[in-house]
């Protein structure tokens, strides 16, 4: 079995597909619309990574809004791993999006499991660790 896709609900879709673009290099589908299967407009994008797994953005004014606020960790989805290949990699994304104003819940560290990770939130407080697997 394979991790086919995990999905977001966001209020704030082109800002976090720009995100996913920019710094992890998500190449996203043509925006899919849908008002007939639901109440409201139903607006959303799959991104495709160099792996198999997709990350789905969906938007909808009728869903509410939840309490990521300052990365806040609560039960449920604690957090989205990309990995890369290299720590300096790790290093270097995590150093742009700083130097861009995002919040870094985590500097980059070794891990006492063997990885090399730092963590950031996205526009919506979603936590997103940058990972180098173990060698």
């Amino acid at each position: 079995m394979v991790l086919e896709h995990i999905a977001i609900w966001t209020h704030r879709l082109e800002e976090l597909k720009d995100f996913y673009v920019k710094y992890f290099n998500a190449t996203p589908n043509e925006k899919y619309i849908s008002k007939r299967e639901f109440s409201s407009r139903f607006e959303s994008y799959f991104l495709s990574f160099d792996s198999t797994a997709r990350l789905e953005l969906m938007q909808m004014e009728t869903i509410l809004q939840g309490d990521n606020e300052a990365g806040k960790q609560t039960t449920g989805l604690t957090h989205i791993a990309i990995s890369v290949d290299t720590r300096e990699e790790v290093d270097e994304i995590s150093g742009r999006l700083k130097k861009d104003g995002y919040t870094i819940a985590g500097e980059p560290r070794l891990t006492g499991d063997g990885y090399y990770e730092a963590c950031v939130l996205d526009p919506d407080g979603n936590r997103v660790e940058i990972v180098a697997l173990p060698q």
